[in-house]
This record gives structure tokens, C-alpha cells and sequence, in this order.
């Protein structure tokens, strides 16, 4: 049985296993900030349980019943209190003790003004605790410990961690992934350049024999015209990896070029026409790889419009540069799909492994230092692919 490889189930497969990742990160996140939450509100508790029993303490040393021993234990509860700022007040909100606020306590006691804007900020806090004394009532006036504090913005502070923990580790594979895959391309590149080139030099050998059997020189010159192409195929295949010599080149003579040779090439349905609004565009390119893009993008059109329509390529200059777009009057590319056809692997043909249109891009924008995208595509007026490109200076 013939395996088929395809590239679009396995980019659903890498989709299906980036949401399954990003679902089991998500549990990890939200199980963390859950599991830190219970413990800030257990530490909570604990200090209400801790400062009901300092209420406790506070009332036995005020009470005339209480006996020395008693006593001693109330102080060892009050004096252990080391973590809990907390502030005494009277019935008339007058500060008589200060506890674990050493650096206010002074202003504290003898500021009336810091004193109640201070008590506003601890009853925004907790509500003030009662303390029945013989001698009257007093109230306490507390706040949560530092480390209780300091937990609540844990959750806060894990989550920022572990989202820039996973946005780095996003990064850096989607980083080794293009790296792969710029290798994985050029590798196969370079070997079908390699492949194209034995068969290439057979065909020459048989043009040669068919020109001593006098075979029609129209025939022949037209069959050098597509070895003479296919080696221009292999030699751009064998380039794909290595950055490229751009040397200043006319874009219109190779935008005719690459016009001549595919308009006897494509079906007669097809009105494929070139317009220029200048004889002379100059641009450091590499011709070559320049017309490979231009062929990409005739072919997908025709393939797109299943050989009837109109496909027409333009260039001229717009702001010092060079601009060369390839328009045709099919039915369009959705616009959810416009961003992902440079994918490599995606493609919408029952045929080919989707990597015209992602090497397409590759050669202008990496090797060109310049832009190539869908400038319009709808039902109505087709779609617009536009490449832009510096002039040479």
C-alpha cells in the first residue's frame, strides 16, 4: 500500500497538539493559582484564630479575677504576637498601645490626624475587634502580616512568571522550528537540484542527436527554450539555503521575461497581459529567484481560476521603490485564509506540498529585504498580490 504524504492533516495534527498544550498549560496555571489562593486563605484564617486568642489574652490581663499564672500566660500569647501590627484604642479612639508598627508608633500616639487617618486604613482591613474590660471598653485595630501580604500577590506574581516562562518557550521553539525547517528546505532543494541535473545533461546529448536528424528547427528551439528553462529551475533550487548575490537588475525586463515564456504556457482561456509605466526599474536582485516568484504566483492564478479568466502583472515605481503586483478577476481568498497561505504545508490543492507560496516569501523578504502579501482579494475584484522592493541607489 502507497502512503501518502499530506501536509495540510499534518499541520491540523500540529494545531490539534498546540490547543492539547495550551489546554494542559492553562490547568497547570489555573491549579497553581487555586492551590495559592487555599493557602493565603488558610494562612488567613489562621491569624483570626490567632488574633481572637490575643483578644482573649488582652481581656484575662485587664481582668481583677485573673490569677499570676494566668497572667504570665496572657503576656506570653500578647508578647508572641510578633507579626500582626495591630493598634489599642479607647472608647474615646485615643491610642494607649501600639504593637509591631515600632517606626509609627511615636506619631502614632501623639498625632491625633495620622491616628485616624491610620485607623481608617486598618477598618478598611478588618473590621476593629471589641475587648470588655472592667474599666471600660477598648478596641484593636488590626492588619494582615506581611508574609500574608506578601502571598496575596503570589498567584499575581506566579502567573506573570509562568506566562513569561511559556511566552520564552514559545518563542525559542518556534525559533528551532524555522531553523529546521530552513534546513529541511534547503536539503531538499539542494537535492533536487542535484536529481534535475544528470536528466538535464541526457536531454542536451538527444537535442543534438535530433538536430543531425534534421528534425524541424521550430521544434527544437522550443525544446531547448524548456531545457534551457529546467536549468534554470535547477540552479534556483541550488541556491534555495545560501543567501543570494543581488547585483542591480531592470525588474521590467525580467517581469517580460518571465511573461514571454509563460504565455505560450498557459491555457488560451487565460487573458494574461504585462503592463510597465516604465522602460527602466532597477533593483539589486537576483533575477532568477525574482522570476521564480512571479511564475509562483502566475501559476497559483491560473490554477485558482481553473484556466478562464484575466491575470495581469504590473510594475512601476511608488515612493523610490519598486512595486510588481500580480492581479487576477477569480473568486477570491477568504480573509481568515490570506494570512496562513505563506504557511509552509498549507495549501487548498489536491496536489503539491504547499511550499510555493511560504519559498515565495522567503526570497523576498529574507534573501530582497523586501515585502510581499495580498494586497486585496474578494469575490468581486479577484486577488492582488504585491511585492515591494528597494531601487537600487
Amino acid at each position: 500500500m502507497k502512503l501518502k504524504f499530506d501536509p495540510q492533516n499534518l499541520l491540523n495534527n500540529r494545531n490539534l497538539n498546540k490547543w492539547l498544550g495550551f489546554a494542559l498549560a492553562s490547568m497547570i496555571v489555573i491549579l497553581t493559582i487555586w492551590m495559592s489562593n487555599s493557602i493565603v486563605q488558610n494562612l488567613k484564617e489562621e491569624e483570626q484564630k490567632k488574633m481572637e486568642t490575643i483578644v482573649k489574652a488582652t481581656e484575662l490581663l485587664g481582668s481583677l479575677d485573673t490569677s499570676d499564672d494566668a497572667r504570665r500566660i496572657a503576656l506570653k500569647i500578647i508578647e508572641d504576637n510578633t507579626s500582626m501590627p495591630m493598634i489599642l484604642v479607647d472608647e474615646n479612639k485615643e491610642a494607649y498601645e501600639v504593637r509591631n508598627l515600632e517606626k509609627l508608633e511615636n506619631d502614632l500616639l501623639t498625632d491625633s490626624i495620622f491616628l485616624k487617618q491610620k485607623l481608617s486604613e486598618l477598618e478598611a482591613i478588618h473590621d476593629p475587634i471589641e475587648v470588655n474590660l472592667p474599666f471600660g471598653k477598648q478596641y484593636i485595630y488590626y492588619q494582615n502580616s506581611s508574609l500574608l501580604t506578601k502571598l496575596r500577590y503570589y498567584p499575581l506574581a506566579l502567573l506573570i512568571i509562568l506566562l513569561s516562562f511559556a511566552a520564552f518557550t514559545v518563542w525559542y521553539f518556534r525559533t528551532l522550528e524555522r531553523t529546521q525547517r530552513s534546513f529541511l528546505w534547503a536539503g531538499m532543494a539542494k537535492e533536487t537540484a542535484h536529481q534535475i541535473g544528470t536528466p538535464l545533461s541526457s536531454l542536451l546529448g538527444w537535442i543534438e542527436i535530433l538536430r543531425l536528424e534534421n528534425v524541424d528547427p521550430d521544434t527544437l528551439s522550443e525544446i531547448e527554450n524548456d531545457v534551457q528553462r529546467l536549468n534554470q529551475i535547477a540552479e534556483r533550487f541550488s541556491k534555495i539555503g545560501s543567501r543570494p548575490t543581488l547585483h542591480p537588475h531592470n525588474i521590467v525586463e525580467i517581469c517580460e521575461n518571465t511573461y514571454n515564456y509563460l504565455k505560450p504556457r498557459i491555457s488560451t482561456g487565460i487573458n494574461f497581459q504585462l503592463r510597465t509605466k516604465s522602460p527602466e526599474i532597477m533593483v539589486d536582485c537576483n533575477p532568477e529567484l525574482l522570476s521564480w516568484v512571479l511564475e509562483n504566483l502566475v501559476r497559483n492564478a491560473v490554477d485558482a481560476m481553473q484556466n478562464r479568466g484575466k491575470i495581469e502583472i504590473r510594475a512601476s515605481i511608488k515612493d523610490n521603490k519598486a512595486v510588481i503586483t500580480v492581479t487576477d478577476d477569480g473568486s477570491g481568498i477568504p480573509s481568515k485564509l490570506q494570512k496562513r497561505i505563506f504557511e509552509p504545508g498549507y495549501t487548498t490543492k489536491k496536489r503539491g506540498w504547499g511550499l510555493g507560496l511560504s519559498l515565495a516569501k522567503r526570497i523576498i523578504n529574507e534573501y530582497h529585504d523586501g515585502q510581499i502579501f495580498v494586497a486585496q482579494s474578494d469575490k468581486e475584484h479577484g486577488t492582488q498580490f504585491k511585492i515591494i522592493l528597494k531601487t537600487s541607489k
